[in-house]
C-alpha cells in the first residue's frame, strides 16, 4: 500500500510541476506610441484589462509592448484596441482624437496625419 501511495504522490508532484512550468501562452510584440512613465503605466494597464493577457511590458525606448496571452481568449487586435481606448496609437489601431487630446502634455507623442503615409528612411522598399 505504501508503494501505491508513494507513486500517487510522485504522480501528483509531476502534474503540479508540469502545470507550474507550462507555457504561459503566446508572446507578441506590438508597436505602441507613447513617451514616458505615465504612458508605460497606462499602456500596460490597458493591455492587462484584456481577458487572457498574463503579462504586458512596454519599452519606452523602442515603443514596443511585449504581451503574453492565452490566444484562445485574446487576440493582438483586442489588445491593440484596448491600448487605443486609453489614447495610444498602434500601427493598426488609431486612438480616438478626443481621447488622445486628454492625455497629459508629456504623453502626447507625434501622430501621423490621418491618411498620411510614413516616409521610408534610406533606400529600403525600392529597387535600383
Amino acid at each position: 500500500m505504501k508503494t501505491k501511495s508513494m507513486m500517487l504522490v510522485v504522480a501528483m508532484l509531476f502534474i503540479g510541476m508540469t502545470t507550474l512550468f507550462a507555457n504561459d501562452g503566446k508572446t507578441e510584440e506590438i508597436k505602441v506610441y507613447g513617451n514616458c512613465g505615465m504612458c508605460k503605466t497606462r499602456i500596460e494597464k490597458a493591455a492587462k484589462t484584456v481577458e487572457g493577457v498574463t503579462k504586458a511590458t512596454w519599452d519606452d525606448t523602442e515603443k514596443v509592448l511585449t504581451v503574453t496571452f492565452d490566444d484562445t481568449k485574446a487576440t493582438v487586435l483586442k489588445i491593440e484596441e484596448a491600448v487605443a481606448k486609453v489614447g495610444h496609437d498602434t500601427d493598426h489601431v488609431k486612438a480616438d482624437d478626443k481621447v488622445y487630446a486628454k492625455l497629459h502634455g508629456c504623453c502626447k507623442y507625434d501622430r501621423p496625419v490621418s491618411g498620411e503615409k510614413k516616409e521610408m528612411e534610406g533606400h529600403e522598399g525600392h529597387d535600383h
